[in-house]
């Protein structure tokens, strides 16, 4: 990995999101024609916190993070972000941010302006955006490359673009489903615990899907294994 930023002692104001939690009880979900998925999947993750969700492929972990983000609407249980719940909320209202393992960037649009589509989202003025873009993009080391095309960035700095844009967007929750599993293993270290250190200094709840058990212990403030849809709380060994 390229050398790495210090994080700002103080962030400024204008960049901090206000602290939320997460809390997810009881969430039952079945695909028409399969057994079902979610069994009474409950867990609940604090501001500024990152929870991690283990388990194989099919056990219900994507889906469950679906659920959340509003994308799948024929759950029972409850979804509440701050006590409030936001089941009968569309998925653009409930300010859910994702982050998925191929960084859905436009590859059209310059750096800064990939981030401006997030101000975009909470109604920045337009004569605002660049200068609260460059703001976000210092935050993760990138404001000298605000100008570049996507493509000329490497997948760590894509990744990091994706985050803040994300962030940008002031979303009461992040869900990152194995952002980094593309990446050589170096890169995925230093990235996953930079990532892990915005959130938490944004004060965001974060839960993130992995395969990888060291990962999920190394930043995990807590650890969920998926068992028959349901949310196990996973210990060290």
């Amino acid at each position: 990995m390229s050398q790495s930023w210090e994080w700002p002692r103080l962030i400024p104001p204008q960049l901090v999101v206000r602290a939320l939690s997460l809390r997810v009880r009881d969430l039952r979900f079945t695909y028409p024609g399969w057994p079902p998925t979610l069994r009474g999947a409950s867990l609940e993750v604090q501001a500024g916190h990152s929870g991690f969700l283990l388990g194989p492929s099919g056990s219900g972990k994507s889906t469950l993070l679906r659920c959340i983000a509003g994308l799948e609407r024929g759950y029972t249980g409850e979804v509440a972000s701050d006590g409030a719940a936001l089941d009968a909320l569309e998925p653009h209202e409930r300010r859910v941010g994702m982050v998925f393992q191929e960084p859905a960037l436009f590859p059209h649009l310059r750096v800064w302006e990939n981030v401006a589509f997030g101000l975009r989202y909470r109604g920045v003025p337009r004569a605002h955006e660049r200068g609260e873009a460059a703001r976000w993009l210092g935050m993760v080391g990138l404001a000298e490359r605000a100008d570049a095309r996507v493509d000329e960035l490497s997948g760590g700095q894509r990744q990091r673009v994706a985050l803040v844009r994300t962030l940008a967007a002031r979303p009461r929750v992040v869900l990152l489903d194995e952002p980094f599993s593309g990446l050589d293993r170096d890169l995925r270290d230093a990235l996953g615990a930079e990532v892990k250190n915005l959130l938490a200094g944004q004060g965001v709840p974060a839960l993130w899907v992995t395969h990888d058990r060291d990962e999920a212990f190394r930043l995990g403030d807590a650890v969920w294994r998926m068992e028959e849809g349901r949310c196990v709380e996973a210990m060290k060994a």
